[in-house]
């Protein structure tokens, strides 16, 4: 059989396994291994299925994703993230929509020390949502905040699928990182608009809350200081050229210990964050290695590189095939979840976009922020069912009513990264 056709067959053998709901790791592999068998035979296939893991894991950069992971984890069963949301909650609690307001700060707070946008809103619907309800905040309105804050795990540092696209197409783990900052901040600040248009238009949504003092305000800061001192660490160790990403994770994850232990966390509670860590570290790095082999099987039969060589030639402006990928991103969203997008597509995408001339950091920021719509979004929005899951008491559907003026605001912060691509590469070419 001709490669091409047969990398054509793969595609869709890949598609088809995960529309069934297989886990990509094994779909990508089964597919990777089947296809490289049919080209090069069995023996070559079953040798690079048993190099590629560790090739592709054996590496200094790699172990930057567990330590992140890492922190995210330990905050969370710290109590770190409560203290954030109290914080948030003294200082613009007053505010229209101050309470959500609030959850959006903490949300970017948890950020700064997790990079898991599924575990931030399992952590705010259980900490911020009953608070909103009891404060009489609208349940659909509440419900979306906490959905839409945790998307913000997954630009701002540390991100753990900015560093899984550094991994896939060998880009700088530190530009990328540095890269998500400014996005993440234009994210936020979109985000507290669109609450506070919501709660003008209509104030009944979200009551005004009591007014505190300066001297209270002053008290919740040194509550917070462990995740100031995590983002200056990643972020000015990196930016300095003090620290390489992992050098940095790991200075960041003592300070969360540290902290940790500050706070008298239960040995339990050090178990659990650590199992977490494991279970999560491990399901990522199969999903790796599985797409890997997938990668190996697209290389022998060419295709990418036709399909690269097809869309460079056409006759329309570049600015047609980028519309038409992210038009691509925002309808896969609705039915994959980010990783499975971000696994399916990159070994096709990433070198045809180069091919037109995009800046590969810019791209990876594009797509985080697309597959993070995606959670959002009906009707597979991850997030969204993470809130369901939690509270079951809570349709899905009013979740996805809550979420809906946030996606106009997310179309907003799309048009923003592609228009203005010299804000996402700003602080990366300053990086020393």
């Amino acid at each position: 059989m001709d490669p091409i056709t047969l990398g054509y067959l793969g595609l869709a053998l890949l598609v088809v396994l995960i529309f069934f709901g297989v886990p990509v790791a094994y779909a990508a592999a089964f597919t990777g291994i089947v296809g490289i068998t049919m080209i090069r035979g069995f023996g070559v296939a079953s040798g690079l299925a048993g190099i590629i893991p560790y090739a592709n894991s054996a590496s200094y950069s790699f172990s930057v994703l567990p330590l992140f992971i890492a922190i995210g984890f330990l905050a969370m069963h710290a109590g770190i993230t409560t203290a954030a949301y109290d914080a948030a909650r003294v200082w613009v609690g007053r505010a229209p929509g101050g309470l959500a307001t609030a959850t959006i700060f903490a949300s970017a707070g948890f950020a700064a020390v997790s990079g898991a946008s599924t575990a931030s809103t399992a952590v705010f619907t259980r900490l911020a949502l009953p608070e909103m309800e009891k404060r009489g905040y609208d349940q659909a309105l509440a419900a979306g905040v906490v959905a839409v804050g945790g998307t913000l795990a997954a630009l701002i540092p540390p991100s753990a699928l900015l560093v899984i696209y550094g991994i896939l197409v060998e880009e700088s783990i530190a530009k990328l990182l540095l890269a998500g900052v400014i996005p993440g901040a234009i994210s936020i600040i979109v985000y507290l608009i669109v609450i506070f248009t919501v709660v003008t238009i209509n104030p009944k949504l979200a009551p005004r809350q009591p007014a505190y003092s300066m001297m209270e305000k002053l008290k919740t800061l040194p509550q917070v200081w462990g995740i100031f001192g995590v983002v200056g660490v990643i972020l000015g160790g990196i930016y300095m050229g003090w620290m390489t990403p992992t050098e940095s994770a790991a200075v960041a994850t003592a300070i969360i210990f540290i902290m940790s232990l500050q706070k008298k966390m239960k040995f339990v509670d050090l178990k659990n964050g650590l199992l977490d860590t494991v279970k999560t570290s491990v399901m990522i790095f199969m999903v790796i290695w599985g797409v890997m082999i997938f990668v190996r099987f697209m290389a022998f039969t060419g295709l990418p590189a036709e399909i690269t060589n097809m869309i460079v030639g056409l006759d329309v402006p570049r600015e047609y095939i980028l519309i038409s990928v992210i038009i691509m991103y925002l309808l896969m969203g609705m039915i994959l979840d980010g990783l499975g997008m971000m696994m399916l597509t990159l070994p096709v995408v990433f070198p045809a976009l180069m091919g037109l001339g995009y800046d590969p950091i810019w791209f990876g920021i594009l797509l985080v922020k697309l597959i993070e719509i995606g959670v959002v979004t009906p009707p597979v929005g991850l997030n969204c069912y993470v809130v369901n899951g939690i509270r079951p008491d809570i349709p899905l559907e009013k979740v996805f009513r809550g979420v809906a003026p946030f996606l106009i605001g997310e179309l907003v912060i799309v048009g923003i990264i592609v228009a203005f691509p010299e804000l996402i590469l700003a602080l990366p070419n300053m990086m020393k």
